[in-house]
Order: structure tokens, then sequence, then C-alpha cells
């Protein structure tokens, strides 16, 4: 999987990795530092939706390179939902497909830090395909 699955810039930009997978999708972590610290000791809420988004897309790139589909993809509506602060620590992420068509998809993403069962931030992402 990994080997076939590059982040973008941005990604790496922020010091996303992917750091393992579950049930064959990618977990994406990022350490905290200055370049996703917000106010002091805390993450930036865009490093944190910065991170469901590349989670939610590394999802997705997964599955189609998976199914041998290569398709350009186009955000239509993406919204997080901050749940807890995010403190100085690493965070990881995953996302789960819940509807793959011909032209769009859904996907779902949660964030946590120490507890996998209490995330910080989830996010839906409603996805075109062309």
């Amino acid at each position: 999987m990994a080997d076939r699955l590059e982040l973008p810039a941005y990604a790496r930009s922020l010091g996303i990795t992917m750091t393992g997978e579950e049930d064959g999708m990618p977990v994406l972590s990022v350490d905290f530092g200055p370049t996703v610290e917000g106010r002091p000791q805390h993450f930036h809420g865009g490093a944190t939706a910065g991170l469901l988004e590349n989670a939610g897309y590394a999802a997705l790139r997964t599955a189609l390179l998976a199914a041998g589909r290569d398709p350009q993809l186009k955000p239509i509506n993406i919204t997080v939902q901050y749940l807890a602060a995010g403190k100085s620590k690493p965070t990881f992420a995953l996302g789960r497909i819940t509807r793959l068509g011909r032209r769009n998809a859904n996907v779902a993403v949660e964030a946590w830090q120490d507890d996998r069962s209490r995330p910080i931030a989830t996010a839906v992402m409603n996805i075109l395909m062309v």
C-alpha cells in the first residue's frame, strides 16, 4: 500500500506520514511541533482539518488503486467536527469509505491522540471522481 501511495506536498509540509494500516486503509499521523501549533501547546484547527482531509483522500486513493481506478478527485463538501482540543502529542487519523460509486464517494474520518475510542475531531467528505 505505502509504496503505491504518495502523500501530497501539503501533507508533507505539515509533517504528516503514513504510520500503519487498519483494515487495509492507511493510518496517517503527525507529531506536534511548530508547523501545527495554534495556541500554545495545542494543535491548530487547520492542521487538524488538514490531517483529516489527507487521511480521507489516502483511504479513497487506496481503495481506488486496489480496484484499478485512478480518477482525479475533486471535493464536493468536507465537514469537520472538532470534539476536543488536540494537545502537544502525536495525532493519528483514519478514513473509512462509506460509499464508493462510479462518480462520487463518501468518506468518514476520525482523528485521535492517546485513545482510539476518543476522537478529537471527525470529518465527513463527499468527493467527485472524474
